[in-house]
């Protein structure tokens, strides 16, 4: 009788979240916003893509991040998510294809927060040839990758493709929140953007677990390698050395935690500040300048505000973002550079 009384009152107390919930999204103006995207390099065949698949039907590009090597060549390099790394010039009529991973990648459209997320240029490319990415791997289920692979010795419009080393492989319960930025900062340091884990509401509360690599913000040192790992760890990374009944606090890679899905950030060029925009879940979106050892309170908030089970709007140490915007002003947050 007391596990069916029980289980009621947890139902009730679930139909009123569901309700209130309800209530929220109906007062979300849900029409589209006023914008117009314009086409850029309108004119370039992007090489092995086709608009429509043999079947007819729609052939999604999906490009993810528009960059360059900083070697001074003026390329532009622009990976598919589904594992394909082209390069061009502004100029160009069509594309190169850089490098071709779509057989390691795990790209399903119906779960498209998974396949190749992001690419980073090393600091000393265009004397070491090293650039780095990040992918859900076919080889594991829900599984994401950071890699180093080298550019081709005889063509610098082509990597090498048996050069990949791992460095870091993270397991994830859930198809999405993978995160997806890889950059490196002013400190020469590879960053990585990890997702908390996928689902909803962060089910295994990985956001404020700093026992899992999931929900933070990584740091890295690429160019040296501690025992047992293909890379290394800064030396100030902010929970080095931190004990709790003699155990680490921490996995000494974490640089900031408390994140639900940065799918982007960026360095400032001009000042180093650290910019995040963390993708929100029921209404409000958020950008955060990221702080060493910041703690940005998801799941205990939502942006600035509380976020049942754990319902807490402020907390010991929670950093507030910069900004936030509610659902009625735009939707899912991408993420920016800062321009002057």
């Amino acid at each position: 009788m007391k596990c069916i009384l029980v289980n009621r009152v947890m139902l009730f107390a679930a139909m009123i979240q569901a309700c209130l919930l309800g209530n929220l999204h109906a007062q979300i103006d849900e029409s589209p916003l006023k914008v117009e995207p314009v086409v850029a390099f309108s004119d370039l065949k992007w090489t092995g893509w086709q608009p429509e698949n043999d079947d007819g039907l729609a052939s999604p590009l999906r490009p993810i991040l528009l960059t360059h090597a900083g070697d001074g060549s003026n390329r532009i390099f622009v990976p598919q998510q589904q594992g394909i790394i082209h390069v061009f010039k502004p100029d160009s009529k069509e594309t190169t294809v850089f490098l071709d991973m779509s057989k390691k990648v795990v790209y399903i459209d119906k779960e498209n927060e998974e396949g190749f997320l992001g690419m980073a240029f090393h600091p000393k490319y265009k004397s070491n040839g090293e650039f780095f990415v990040y992918y859900t791997t076919q080889e594991s289920p829900h599984t994401t990758v950071v890699s180093r692979f080298k550019v081709s010795k005889d063509d610098p419009n082509k990597a090498d493709p048996d050069s990949e080393e791992q460095l870091l492989v993270v397991k994830h319960p859930y198809w999405n929140h993978k995160g997806g930025t890889i950059c490196f900062g002013p400190d020469g340091f590879l960053y990585i953007a990890i997702g908390d884990g996928g689902a909803g509401n962060d089910p295994h509360g990985n956001g404020q677990n700093l026992q899992t690599l999931l929900g933070k913000i990584l740091r890295i040192d690429v160019d040296h390698k501690d025992p047992g790992l293909n890379y290394a760890i800064p030396k100030d990374n902010p929970f080095i050395g931190k004990l709790a009944n003699k155990q680490p606090i921490a996995l000494p890679e974490i640089y900031a935690y408390g994140l639900r899905n940065v799918w982007r950030m960026s360095f400032d060029r001009q000042t180093g500040a650290f910019w995040a925009a963390d993708v929100g879940q029921n209404l409000w979106e958020e950008i955060n300048l990221i702080t060493k050892g910041g703690n940005y309170g998801w799941n205990l908030r939502e942006a600035k505000h509380e976020f049942a089970p754990n319902s807490t709007s402020a907390g010991p140490g929670l950093i507030d973002p910069i900004y936030e915007y509610h659902h009625d002003i735009g939707k899912s947050i991408t993420g920016g550079h800062v321009y002057r």
